[in-house]
């Protein structure tokens, strides 16, 4: 769509400006009005001029290229470079102003493509003086060449807001047709809608801004990093199977700061690719760069589901995608995606395989804590508080001593084979008494293996060095005495969440007693 079309012409006079029949100005009518239209930087609108589209990006979206030029003292192999990074990566305007740096600065944008009338543009003389011919209107009053461009201008910007106005009108009404359209559907289908959306929860679990922004603050990094047995595991299974790592390409899913990336790179990989949608993948472009790997390593702010790498598939995925129980957080999805859009046939994943188990727990002291506190609050009955407790898992750390059971795996997943309803499942379990107590929760652990040459595994679980995943806790309403020999059979079901596709919902039945509980 084209804003100069409804926009009245402003004529040249004899007023000493130049006449718009010169043969000086033939070549610059066949490239601005001849030549092929020029697509918005940021958005699907079209116009047939550069400096028209310019002025739209300036106003609409806030990016003023002659400030970049200023900012970054960019040259025109910048500017190409530039524009082939917005064309291939499609950042938010705000990041490429707010940046530090110019984040477009790697040779691998110099790269020829398609078509693109922005590399057409004279970048070299953007911000020099203008000439001052003068210019009449109908024939009446003179204006400056500088007043001519400013009236042109405004009257663009005028049309082209009326016309984006009027396409949100008609997209918020298109959205209002689609919302009742989906209505009528989850009327019409009832559970069975219900089934079919948790099952397809890839795209939507992907939307959460939320969960992206939790992980833009240093804190967690710093929790992450400084847990050894997570980082030190990686780092040994990338260092000490080096030679699978030399002369590949690799690809790092949800790469935070950047540790497993030059992990990568000092095993001898010949390039890691880094994805990671928090604000945070900024501080690790100046990481690499602090560590001279920029040449090694290649970093992209998005979702990994919507972002093209500038190659087609990868030697080799790493990723650190776990969360608490191993399926909360629900990036395993965005692993799988990577895993099934980039990963050569014969490529690697890691970690290649995880478990999940469950363990009893006694704990009285714990256990009146939470959850018999509310018998008695300062003389007053607050039973009715039971519920909000018991339903929730949570995250900490069990004492070996606390321990009264074996331990039993109640799923396990291949990594390279695995599909996004891996979280979605139901086990028996058999749990063997090992000294006598009172059962108050059952504790969840996952394990995680790096099948390669020189193996490596680290455990979750309560009798293994702790981790900044811990344990998660399942306390039930009903506790339960034991004796040593005994056994404690039951169920354990996991689902998604409905209304937050990251969360999960975790059913234990023991002794025909149904326990329910969610990780949100």
């Amino acid at each position: 769509m084209s804003v100069e079309d409804d926009c009245p012409p402003l004529m040249e006079g004899a007023t000493g400006g130049p006449s718009i029949d010169d043969d000086d100005s033939d070549g610059w009518d066949e490239m601005e009005v001849n030549g092929e239209q020029t697509t918005c930087l940021f958005c699907s609108l079209q116009f047939h001029t550069i400096a028209v589209a310019l002025d739209h990006c300036r106003i609409a979206h806030n990016f003023d290229l002659l400030q970049l030029k200023n900012k970054y003292n960019m040259d025109c192999y910048s500017y190409i470079k530039m524009i082939n990074y917005i064309r291939l990566q499609r950042p938010d305007p705000k990041i490429l102003t707010d940046s530090s740096v110019a984040l477009w600065d790697d040779d691998v944008y110099l790269k020829p493509g398609e078509m693109e009338p922005w590399l057409m543009y004279d970048f070299d003389d953007l911000g020099s003086a203008p000439s001052t011919p003068h210019y009449a209107i109908e024939g009446k009053t003179p204006i400056s060449h500088l007043n001519f461009s400013d009236l042109q201008k405004q009257i663009q910007d005028l049309t082209m807001q009326v016309k984006h106005r009027d396409m949100l009108l008609e997209n918020y009404q298109k959205d209002m047709e689609k919302m009742k359209e989906v209505t009528r559907t989850i009327v019409e289908s009832g559970d069975s809608y219900n089934k079919k959306l948790a099952h397809n929860v890839v795209s939507s679990g992907c939307e959460s801004s939320d969960y992206f922004n939790s992980y833009s603050h240093f804190g967690i990094h710093h929790d992450m990093l400084n847990d050894k047995v997570r980082t030190e595991s990686y780092r040994n299974a990338i260092l000490n199977n080096a030679n699978l790592f030399t002369g590949k390409i690799v690809l790092d899913v949800g790469c935070g700061t950047g540790i497993l990336s030059m992990f990568s790179a000092q095993a001898g990989a010949d390039k890691v690719y880094g994805i990671d949608q928090s604000e945070v993948v900024y501080k690790a472009m100046d990481i690499v760069r602090e560590n001279s790997l920029q040449d090694k390593i290649h970093l992209i702010k998005g979702q990994v589901e919507k972002t093209n790498l500038p190659v087609e598939k990868v030697d080799i995925i790493v990723s650190e995608w776990m969360g608490y129980f191993l399926l909360f957080e629900g990036m395993l999805d965005s692993f799988i995606h990577a895993r099934n859009a980039f990963l050569k046939p014969d490529g690697y994943v890691l970690p290649n395989r995880c478990n999940i188990s469950i363990i009893g727990v006694g704990d009285l002291d714990r256990y009146n804590k939470l959850v018999n506190f509310w018998d008695d609050v300062y003389g007053f009955s607050m039973k009715c508080m039971k519920s909000e407790v018991l339903r929730e898992a949570f995250v900490e750390l069990v004492p070996v001593d606390n321990l009264l059971t074996d331990a039993s795996v109640v799923t396990e997943i291949d990594l390279m084979k695995c599909n996004v309803d891996v979280c979605i499942f139901s086990s028996k379990f058999k749990l063997n008494v090992i000294k006598d107590g009172t059962l108050t929760a059952i504790a969840g652990y996952f394990d995680t293996f790096f099948d390669l040459e020189t193996k490596v595994e680290f455990s979750t679980g309560p009798h293994a060095p702790k981790t900044h995943w811990q344990q998660t806790v399942f306390f039930l309403g009903q506790t339960v005495e034991l004796r040593k020999g005994d056994t404690v059979e039951g169920t354990i079901s996991c689902t998604r969440l409905t209304k937050n596709v990251r969360g999960l919902s975790v059913t234990i039945t023991i002794a025909d007693k149904k326990y329910q509980f969610i990780l949100d």
